[in-house]
């Protein structure tokens, strides 16, 4: 380490071709870093050759076996050596490396697996007989006749086994089948008119069936909404927004799920560019920027999202294993996520997760009725008559505490039960607002409700007046990169509408003339720099709008109504139909719920009367 020049050898190095098989094996440390890594490789060419049905079986984790077989078009037997060729490939002519409409395009993945474990392809051409071609350890073997009804067999065996020291850094084969069967589902929400089965066959023959999607019909999004609910759950379906929008030549369609709805990390988001399940950290921003209004740092919003654009506006040559890409318009992206979550969302108004209704009911169920108890278990003498003391020293007819509940006798008119939050009945505790409705009751917590609704308002009317800003008595000079001032005074219009107002003061140098009112003393250059680093990262920055709004919650807060304080019957109905009106109602500042529906039906079998 402590060598002028550590990765120069003492003898001048000399450049040398490395044999095929070591560049297939660094091809394969690429591209196929664990077991779900051949899978996605092999399922997705699967799709690409058109497939309508594909099975995927694997055993212990997918180390020692990975089968996938489909029904698509096959490979012709005079192409299956060709296929297992580097940089061989049916999906693209060489002309246009950005007019790519498939999964693969690159030609790595069948002799990058050949070279790292024992890989075996039968395939049949209709009309043509069956082939089938072996290749372990990069040596390739002669094309044979085999049988096979329709489409392809890929069965990779001993993965790694011509790279044992990459086995080393496997997980346990529990963990290898879960991301299995992640990369599965993954693929599976993207293709919904395909139908999916995975199997373990660790311990031989047929295995069992550890994931099944049959293949949806009818129109796009029924079917999609079908494919969600079976692999993400019933749950995600009910309390998930359709998504559709558009904005220069850009598609956004999927489900968003409601902000009550979310998860305590970011495992149920699911991003797609063109089809390609990604992980892209543009677009997990716009996702989390979307809902930062909805939700606090500590929760995660739960959507499915595909974005749809002509291939030259994307580029998806820029990760070894395609899990990113890079937008020629990263802005407009941003803003087409952030735009349509946030419509959906005020579209869907004051509605709340159906789940906040069912943890309600699962916290009211009865706990297990004790055991019998027995002769030898009843307690001794001292501790009755400790018992009888302590009861003693309260005194019968002692003035009772004023009752935390109080009833609107006056019957509620049928119109206003018949309305979404129904007719208010009582307050209890003086916070909570019992409402009755045609199918049930609503139980409304009044500052989080009130909160909400005076937290919109603000927003609205900053949105009308604009942000008030106030002036600096000496402008602050903040340095920065030339490329970064240039990025800054780029957007220095929309910061001006925040209360932000910025000057050009030099080469790489802004001077701040004004901040925003609503903040009050703020370190400018701090501010400065925060907004930078995010538009550098994502293209856009949300940062001061996120401080403003900030305030506004907190201002709301202490606006709205307390806790403990008693509200006229009039008043109760109000508060209930200004939520009905007002976007977001259904949720606090803080993402939690402002009130819970409970079902007549679901009541009723609390108390085993169905």
């Amino acid at each position: 380490m402590n060598s002028p020049t550590p990765n120069i050898h003492a003898d001048t190095p000399r450049i040398r071709q490395l044999d095929e098989g070591a560049i297939n094996r660094i091809a394969a440390g690429e591209v196929v870093e664990r077991p779900a890594s051949a899978v996605k490789e092999l399922v997705e060419n699967a799709l690409d050759a058109g497939a309508r049905r594909i099975e995927v079986a694997h055993a212990e984790g997918g180390k020692t076996l990975i089968r996938v077989t489909d029904d698509g078009c096959g490979i012709p037997a005079d192409d299956l050596p060709l296929a297992l060729a580097r940089h061989a490939t049916s999906k693209i002519d060489g002309r246009d490396l950005l007019d790519i409409h498939s999964f693969g395009f690159r030609g790595e993945a069948l002799p990058s697996l050949g070279a790292v474990g024992r890989l075996a392809i039968t395939s049949r051409v209709a009309g043509d007989e069956g082939a089938r071609i072996t290749v372990s350890g990069g040596q390739m073997g002669a094309v044979a006749p085999a049988a096979l009804s329709q489409g392809t067999v890929v069965e990779l065996r001993d993965l790694f086994y011509a790279t044992p020291a990459r086995l080393k850094f496997l997980r346990s084969d529990r963990a290898e089948a879960q991301a299995i069967s992640d990369v599965v589902k993954r693929l599976a929400m993207a293709e919904p008119f395909v139908g999916f089965t995975l199997r373990d066959v660790s311990g031989g023959g047929e295995g069992r069936v550890t994931f099944r999607a049959d293949a949806e019909t009818g129109d796009l999004f029924d079917a999609l909404h079908r494919r969600l609910a079976r692999v993400l759950g019933n749950e995600f379906a009910e309390n998930a927004l359709p998504i559709e929008a558009t904005r220069e030549e850009i598609t956004l369609t999927g489900y968003a799920a409601l902000p009550t709805y979310s998860r305590g990390s970011s495992v149920a988001q699911y991003l797609f560019v063109n089809g390609r399940p990604v992980r892209d950290k543009l677009l997990v921003g716009a996702l989390r920027g979307a809902y930062a209004d909805f939700l606090s740092r500590d929760r995660h919003p739960a959507a499915v999202l595909f974005v749809e654009c002509d291939p030259h506006l994307v580029d998806v040559n820029v990760h070894p294993a395609k899990a990113e890409v890079r937008f020629r318009a990263p802005g407009v992206v941003r803003g087409l996520i952030v735009s349509a979550l946030r419509h959906a969302l005020a579209e869907a108004g004051h509605r709340a997760s159906t789940t906040v209704a069912g943890a309600t009911l699962g916290a009211m169920r009865p706990e297990p009725v004790s055991p019998r108890v027995y002769q030898m278990d009843r307690p001794s003498r001292g501790a009755i008559s400790a018992a009888f003391a302590a009861q003693a020293q309260a005194p019968l007819g002692g003035e009772l505490a004023e009752p935390s509940a109080r009833f609107e006798g006056a019957e509620p008119a049928p119109e206003a039960t018949a309305l979404p939050l129904g007719a208010a009945r009582a307050q209890v505790h003086e916070n909570y607002i019992i409402a009755q409705t045609e199918t049930g009751m609503v139980i409304v917590d009044q500052h989080a409700a009130h909160e909400r609704l005076v937290y919109e308002k603000l927003k609205r009317q900053m949105a009308e007046d604009g942000v008030a800003a106030q002036a600096l008595l000496i402008p602050e000079i903040v340095t920065l990169s030339e490329g970064d001032a240039a990025a800054l005074l780029g957007h220095a219009d929309t910061l001006a509408r925040l209360g932000l107002t910025l000057e050009p003061f030099g080469p790489g140098t802004v001077a701040v003339r004004e901040t925003p009112a609503l903040l009050g003393e703020v370190n400018a250059e701090a501010l400065i720099r925060d907004i930078v680093d995010e538009l550098s990262d994502l293209g856009d920055s949300q940062t001061l709008q996120a401080r403003i709004e900030a305030i506004l919650s907190r201002v709301a807060c202490h606006g709205s109504i307390r806790s403990g304080r008693r509200m006229r019957v009039d008043e109760m109905n109000a508060l209930l139909r200004e939520m009905e009106a007002t976007p977001h109602s259904g949720q606090c500042n803080h993402g939690r719920p402002t009130y819970v529906e409970l079902r007549l039906a679901d009541i009723e079998r609390l108390f085993g009367r169905t």
